[in-house]
């Protein structure tokens, strides 16, 4: 089991684990839930998560909100709804007067649109006194044209330092049948992943939005095994799993320290490679295990 000394530095996007969206007006038992999941990054939906008639009001206890959160040890995000909608500047201005540390781009697939938002959050910031580029924008890929385009929408901005994939908006947008399974989403995923690598920001899994726990957990240990180290998550309650799969363990940390070891003695001693429980670590395995122990440690997680 792994034990922590401290809340992990989360200004690394890689170890912001679980993105977890809540409505604009939670009511008492969910905040509570959202405080006590321990969420690394809570994002206050004002699109789908808040309906039309609640938005003036979800704006108007913003500021409050994100304060609990924030004391909560959370990372803040706030989706706006985007630039052309009725409540687009509504929303930006709450969002920005709140101090939210991150702005996210709802059904993100045009450079155009990332350059526009930007360019108003760097307004808000020069009028509140907050410095210029401080404000990341975080683009949530939900269509076809959002995942295939995802290398444009970082390239718009030094602000995107991750981009989210989209669940069921994406599925409606390829005609596709939505299952436990996730099939319909495979290759959508691992090419939202590759594509992102490629651009040099950070991917964020689609959220599972079925109810059960276990669930979520393989979908983040699949995940993982693809390369995501961060998932979005819409239940308080697979917040924990999530953070379990996505989390290295201390017996990872081990091994992951065994391999360095025996590599490294075996290049010592003039080999090209080292055999550790019948697996040939080579230069590539070698680099993954450092990989895994530098996260782990920024983690908290001990052995």
């Amino acid at each position: 089991m792994n034990t922590r000394s401290e809340r992990p530095p989360l200004a690394d996007p890689d170890l912001r684990r679980s993105w977890l969206f809540i409505g604009g007006v939670p009511g008492a038992a969910a905040l509570e839930a959202t405080l006590a999941c321990r969420a690394d990054v809570v994002i206050v939906d004002l699109e789908d998560f808040t309906p039309p008639p609640s938005r003036p009001e979800a704006r108007a206890s913003l500021a409050a909100l994100l304060g609990r959160l924030r004391a909560g040890g959370a990372i803040t995000s706030v989706r706006v709804n985007a630039p052309g909608h009725d409540d687009a500047e509504a929303d930006l201005a709450a969002a920005m007067a709140a101090g939210t540390d991150i702005v996210a781009l709802p059904m993100a697939d045009r450079a155009e649109t990332v350059q526009t938002l930007c360019a108003a959050i760097a307004a808000h910031e020069s009028q509140r006194g907050r410095a210029v580029g401080s404000t990341e924008l975080l683009p949530v890929c939900e269509t076809a044209r959002g995942v295939a385009d995802v290398r444009s929408l970082a390239a718009a901005s030094a602000r995107v330092r991750a981009a989210l994939l989209g669940a069921e908006d994406l599925a409606a947008d390829l005609c596709a049948e939505r299952t436990a399974e996730g099939i319909e989403l495979a290759h959508a995923r691992q090419r939202f992943l590759l594509d992102a690598r490629a651009a040099g920001i950070e991917p964020i899994d689609a959220p599972c939005t079925f109810a059960d726990p276990a669930l979520a957990v393989a979908e983040a240990r699949h995940a993982r095994r693809l390369g995501y180290r961060c998932k979005a998550l819409v239940r308080a309650e697979h917040v924990a799993g999530v953070h379990g799969a996505l989390t290295p363990s201390a017996g990872e940390l081990r091994q992951a320290r065994a391999m360095v070891a025996a590599f490294e003695a075996a290049r010592a001693r003039g080999e090209d490679r080292a055999l550790h429980e019948g697996l040939w670590v080579e230069v590539p395995t070698w680099r993954a295990a450092l990989r895994l122990i530098e996260r782990a440690c920024r983690l908290g997680v001990r052995d």
